[in-house]
This record gives C-alpha cells, sequence and structure tokens, in this order.
C-alpha cells in the first residue's frame, strides 16, 4: 500500500442481513462411528481479524460474474447496483457439517453445491438447529462481522472438491472502516474503485477473505456501454456489447490473496504496450484526471518497463503482466492489487515503483498475519530508496540516516513493527523502520548474502504466504549468522535500535 497515513479497523457493520445465526466450531456426531463433521471455523485463526477468512476448506478457484450499474449523474451519496454470480471451486480440509464464507453489505438469494439448490429456511430466534433443515444463512453479530454461513446436503468429505455458486446483490455505497477510511467496492461518480486491503473483498463478493488462502481468479464484468471494467491478469477476449452493456473478461492464474484483487470500473482510456521482454502492460488511465495529474502519471507510467526491469534482481517479474488503474477518485492511496496496481488520482514515480515492488513482496509472498505486514511494506519502501539512488535522486544511506536521525524519544519508535496491532498496520514505522530494518540487515550480513535472502524469499515461498520467523530463519540461513538480536531489537521491540 502507497500511502503511510492509513489506520485500519476490527470492526464493521454491514447494511443488510437476513437472520442472525451463530455458527460455534462444534462436530457433528455421526451414528456408528463414521465421519465427525465439524463446523468449519468463522475466520482463519489472524488475532488482528479474528473473523476473516475462513477454516475448514481451501479455495481453488473464483469466477466472479459481475453486472454493475454505476451512480447515476447526480450529486453525492453515490450508490450504485452490483449483481453477481460466484463459481468457488473448494476442496474441504475437515469433514464438514458447514462452512463460512465472508459477505458484507449484500443479500445472497441463491446457494447452490454441485448444481443441488437449496431453499432458505428461517432458523428459530435463537438461533439453534431445526432438525438440520438449514441450508445456508446470512448472519450478523456485532463481533463476527459477516457471514454468509453454508450447510452442505450431503456433508462434505476432507478431500472432496465442490463448486459452490452464490447469487447475490445490493446496492453499492462507499465502504469504510471504523475511522473512515473508504476501502472494497468504493462506488465513484462514473463507476468504482475497488481497493480491498486488508479485508475488503467481502463488499463485492462471498469469499475467503485472508492472505491464507489464496485462488486463482476469472471475471466477468458487465456495465454500461462506455465504461471500461478492469480486473487482474489478462484480457480473456475481447470486450462485447450488446443492448447498451458492454462485458469485460479478465483472467488472473496465478494465486492471489483476497485483498489483492480489483474490477475497477470507470471512464478510462485503455493503454496497451510491453516491455523488451514481451511482458504485457495495460494500463487504465481515467479521463478526468486534470492536466498536471495526468502529466505525472504519464511520466511514471512510462517508466514501469524499466523499474521491472530493475526490479528483477530479486528474481523473475511473478506474473503475467503487469499495468496501473489510475482513478480520479479521492480515495487517497494506493494499493498493489495484484498485476494491476490502483491509484488515486495521480501516479507518482515513487509511488509506483512502490506498489510495483509490491509484486514480489506483498503479492507473489503474502502476510501470514496480518502482524507480518511490514514484510510488505519494508520492501516496498526499501524499494522506493535503492531506485531514487539508481536514478541519481539521493541514495539509501541517505534515507536510512533520516530515518535514524529521529530523535530517540519520538513516538515513531515505539510502534513494534512485527506486532503493531491492527490499528497500526499502515502506520509510518511500518514503511520506513521496516525499510531501515532491510537497510540495516543488508550492512551487517553483507551484500551477497542479503540478494540471495531476498531471490530466495521469492523462490521459497512465492504463491503462499510467510511469516517474521520465516524471513529471520531464511536470512540466517543464507548469511550463517545468528539474528535473533538484531530482529528483537529491530522489528520486536517499541526502542530506537542503537546496536544490532
Amino acid at each position: 500500500m502507497g500511502a503511510a497515513s492509513r489506520t485500519r479497523r476490527t470492526l464493521v457493520t454491514g447494511a443488510v442481513g437476513i437472520a442472525v445465526l451463530v455458527a460455534p466450531a462444534v462436530a457433528v456426531g455421526v451414528p456408528g462411528g463414521g465421519p465427525r463433521f465439524v463446523a468449519g471455523a468463522s475466520g482463519a485463526g489472524d488475532p488482528y481479524f479474528p473473523y476473516s477468512g475462513n477454516g475448514g476448506y481451501d479455495v481453488q478457484s473464483y469466477d466472479l460474474d459481475l453486472t454493475y450499474t454505476p451512480p447515476a449523474a447526480a450529486p453525492a451519496p453515490l450508490t450504485g447496483q452490483l449483481d453477481g454470480v460466484a463459481t468457488i471451486r473448494l476442496e474441504a480440509t475437515q469433514d464438514l457439517a458447514r462452512f463460512n464464507l465472508d459477505l458484507r453489505g449484500l443479500d445472497a438469494s441463491r446457494v447452490t453445491i454441485d448444481g443441488k439448490t437449496a431453499k432458505e429456511i428461517a432458523p428459530p430466534a435463537d438461533g439453534t438447529e431445526v432438525d438440520g433443515r438449514k441450508f445456508w444463512q446470512v448472519q450478523e453479530d456485532a463481533d463476527r462481522e459477516w457471514e454468509l454461513v453454508i450447510q452442505p446436503r450431503p456433508k462434505i468429505k476432507a478431500g472432496r472438491t465442490v463448486t459452490v455458486v452464490v447469487h447475490y446483490g445490493g446496492p453499492t455505497t462507499r465502504p469504510t472502516d471504523i475511522e473512515g477510511v473508504l476501502y472494497g467496492w468504493v462506488t465513484t461518480r462514473d463507476g468504482a474503485m475497488v481497493v480491498n486491503e486488508p479485508d475488503g473483498a467481502m463488499t463485492w463478493y462471498p469469499v475467503s477473505d485472508h492472505p491464507t488462502d489464496k485462488a486463482a481468479y476469472r471475471f466477468e464484468i458487465t456495465v454500461p456501454e462506455g465504461k471500461v471494467a478492469v480486473a487482474n491478469g489478462l484480457p480473456a477476449r475481447e470486450p462485447r456489447t450488446e443492448d447498451g452493456w458492454t462485458t469485460w473478461w479478465w483472467d488472473a492464474p496465478d494465486q492471489q490473496a483476497s485483498y489483492l484483487s480489483t474490477a475497477s470500473v470507470g471512464d478510462y482510456d485503455l493503454r496497451r504496450t510491453e516491455t523488451a521482454s514481451g511482458l504485457p502492460i495495460i494500463d487504465a488511465v481515467d479521463d478526468a484526471l486534470t492536466p498536471g495529474n495526468l502529466a505525472v502519471t504519464n511520466a511514471s507510467l512510462a517508466l514501469q518497463p524499466e523499474m521491472i526491469e530493475f526490479l528483477e534482481m530479486f528474481g523473475p517479474y511473478p506474473f503475467n503482466s503487469f499495468g496501473s488503474i489510475v482513478d480520479d477518485d479521492t480515495v487517497g492511496y494506493a494499493l498493489e492489487t495484484q498485476t494491476r496496481p490502483v491509484y488515486s488520482r495521480v501516479a507518482r514515480e515513487s509511488t509506483v515503483m512502490h506498489e510495483l515492488a509490491h509484486q514480489w513482496f506483498g503479492n507473489a509472498v503474502s502476510p501470514f498475519r496480518w502482524a507480518d505486514i511490514w514484510l510488505n511494506e519494508g520492501w516496498a519502501t526499501y524499494a522506493t530508496w535503492i531506485w531514487a539512488e539508481d536514478q541519481g535522486d539521493g541514495t539509501a544511506q541517505e534515507a536510512f540516516d533520516e530515518v535514524m536521525a529521529i530523535p530517540a524519544d519520538d513516538p515513531f519508535w515505539t510502534t513494534v513493527v512485527a506486532d503493531p496491532g491492527p490499528f497500526g498496520l499502515f502506520l509510518g514505522p511500518i514503511y520506513d523502520r521496516g525499510a531501515a530494518t532491510l537497510f540495516a540487515l543488508r550492512q551487517k550480513i553483507g551484500a551477497a548474502a542479503f540478494l540471495e535472502g531476498a531471490q530466495q524469499w521469492v523462490v521459497r515461498y512465492s504463491d503462499g504466504t510467510a511469516s517474521t520467523a520465516d524471513f529471520q530463519t531464511l536470512m540466517e540461513e543464507v548469511s550463517g549468522q545468528d539474528l535473533e538480536q538484531f530482529f528483537d531489537v529491530w522489528v520486536r521491540t517499541g526502542e530506537k535500535p542503537t546496536t544490532w
């Protein structure tokens, strides 16, 4: 993410609900000693966001068929209409009596599993079971955010792969966290700017909304004729217009965390180019950018091929395409959505480098828990330091010295970057102290070992997630040094490092 002032929430509230249904992770006994079917966990186990993501299964792919009507030309409040069919292939990792998906602010109208349709059966007021007849239900609970609870018939045995189809929809607005930060499906004057970190994907499709459950994505997005819909990956086919509507298809086959998905819609100028090695670059630039912002954006985007080549010191670019979405909206930050980062109003050179670096650090390798986010933001910020040095605009040493010039009693140093808490994910120290940690690590173990460690980080954990402990272990392997004290003073304490 490209803005260091962001903070996050531990709780959001939904706009609409069907019923309250508590879904504890309990075992369901089977007569005769058969499998004990369980309710899949309603969270991925992340202490910062305990009800983001879900347990009991591994999503293989999302196929999202979306129809979106942007707001009519009128002043705020901006309200659109989103209708979707999500086809989700998942493999059960437990014997499941029921399981959850995350869904906020939209109504599910129909759910099928392997083609079998179920009726909605309202639970009693106390939320107890009714002879096992409930098949699916949306629940709202102040402690649990939003859950789509699905009770399959027959139950699903571990190892079985099923196809879950959810029909859903509702009005879209401009969802925020409890501190008022826009995220998720943000309705704009001409479409939608879609930025999900950490768990805003559930505002526009049913999902296991945590980085530990990556999946492949396909998108079919139908919008009014004249609008452009841009998602992750590459176009799967040419857009088709019929009866005043245009459908856009995008295919993102690489493993992708849900917070990195996007399906932005607007009055975009769609531009195509490629790198010298043939990597496609697709940019979508809002035609409403001011002349000044457009000039800055054009200059920055022109550097993307050179930036990619520069960052390949850490290994080959990890995905099938790159590009940018620049939307003239007031969201106020950029996000490293996979293959196609999203920018608010202007794409500046340092921000483009930051979001591009995330494709290796944050996207190919994502945080195991949100406490590990410094490994995203520290690496992306460090990349801007070394890029600026390469371009003759200061040195990484000068950037490091600027951080170290912050007085020891400044609140900057009180943030524990490897455990900042849910409200500290996007504070300045996560970015700047994170980058300074990497610079100091390079000094300690040497440039060759540091580069080898960075490359091996991407090779070893690509398509998955990794933690601060994993990073320390790897750097100890490549350097042959005990780095416990180094990581203690740099990322596990709320004080300014003095010796390491």
